[in-house]
């Protein structure tokens, strides 16, 4: 088992701009990672399974719901706050990541701002220790970039609404306690629903041969006559701006962990660089490895200086959709091109398991797609600056 000796690249002394709090934060995560994650991700990852012994460590760090008020069991924290935890969790593995952020961004949020307060006090301090834990029920088989297309519905019955259909692609799907599902009505508006584990005719079959995010759990949602009690309906927001509402806090929270999958490709290829020789002499020393390094730093900077410029406008209710769409697409795409390079100046050791990249880069593959693909993400950002829509 190989030593966690990741050192955070701060090149342009960004830590000047956060607070005490926020560097009280991001530390705890940091040493959690190391400690905890790092050592068995590695095996996690090869062997495709969810490593459920750290949930307990996840809500200990304020991992789930972190800007979740503390009346319902969050921590109370902001948005930078927010961040720098799936910065750092990220760090350690995407999937893990992807597991707090769905618990956070696609279930404790919905909860709490599309919910009443009896939902709230029934689901929240549950979710936020890790007693339960939740998915996201939107992408269906047919409807990935076009969620407004489902066909998953619900049906009033007068005591209750009968739920039909299937969703896929979900995160945390097969040990899911609570789900948060978006169907339409029979009028063709979109609702919130929570579905439990347990009520007849739901089930959860997982994804299997995932090359991306082994270390984290997949599958389907599956509602076959699923009858749903009328309090279990978010009554608060409805239509498609409501799940897309909680795609904003989750495309947020990528935006800051993608800077951790690159911080630490960035970091093992310039700890390997300086101690591979090669000519009698570290390949840190040659001009296209330092090309390389250098332009990785420079990215990384850019990005951290993105997304702490989004956090403040986070936090002062300012970021609109356009500008956490810009900063998931690139901080993905910048992460995903540091991984590459970054395996290439390991090279052949880059692909093995005694080192990240390989690992952080096959996740990125499904980092850049998910939670609106690279390429959606640009045409919402040219929807902006032009005001044309090219989805239509």
């Amino acid at each position: 088992m190989s030593q966690d000796l990741f050192q955070a690249p701060d090149y342009y002394q960004l830590d000047e701009l956060l607070s005490e709090e926020h560097l009280l934060v991001r530390d705890a995560a940091r040493e959690w990672v190391k400690r905890e994650v790092s050592p068995i991700i590695e095996e996690a990852a090869q062997n495709a399974k969810f490593p459920k012994s750290i949930i307990s460590g996840l809500a200990e760090i304020g991992a789930f719901g972190p800007y979740i008020p503390e009346e319902y069991g969050g921590a109370g924290l902001d948005q930078i706050s927010y961040g720098l935890i799936m910065q750092e969790i990220e760090r350690g593995d995407s999937g893990v990541r992807s597991t707090a952020s769905v618990q956070s961004s696609l279930v404790m949020y919905p909860i709490w701002k599309y919910g009443n307060e009896a939902q709230r006090q029934k689901y929240l301090p549950k979710l936020a220790s890790g007693e339960l834990l939740g998915c996201f029920g939107l992408t269906e088989p047919d409807h990935g970039s076009n969620p407004g297309g489902m066909t998953t519905n619900i049906k009033d019955m007068g005591d209750y609404y009968l739920l039909n259909g299937a969703k896929m692609w979900i995160s945390n799907a097969p040990f899911a306690d609570v789900a948060v599902v978006w169907a339409k009505n029979e009028e063709g508006r979109i609702k919130g629903v929570l579905v439990e584990r347990g009520m007849a005719g739901f089930s959860t079959p997982e994804t299997h041969n995932k090359w991306s995010l082994r270390a984290s759990a997949t599958g389907e949602l599956i509602f076959d006559n699923v009858k749903i009690p009328k309090e279990n309906i978010l009554p608060n927001k409805d239509g498609l701006g409501a799940p897309l509402g909680c795609l904003d806090s989750a495309r947020y929270g990528i935006a800051w962990g993608a800077i951790g999958a690159a911080m630490d490709c960035y970091d093992t290829a310039l700890r390997y660089a300086k101690q591979r020789i090669q000519f009698d002499k570290p390949i840190a020393g040659m001009q296209l490895q330092q090309k390389k390094l250098a332009e990785m730093i420079t990215e990384i900077t850019k990005a951290q200086l993105l997304t702490w410029r989004l956090g403040v406008l986070k936090n002062e209710n300012r970021a609109t959709t356009a500008q956490i769409s810009m900063a998931k697409r690139n901080n993905v795409d910048m992460a995903i091109h540091i991984a590459r390079e970054a395996r290439q100046i390991l090279g052949a050791m880059g692909i093995t398991g005694e080192y990240s990249i390989m690992r952080h880069m096959m996740n990125l593959e499904s980092v850049i797609t998910y939670e609106g693909t690279h390429d959606i993400h640009l045409l919402i950002t040219g929807m902006d600056i032009t005001g044309i829509s090219a989805f239509k």
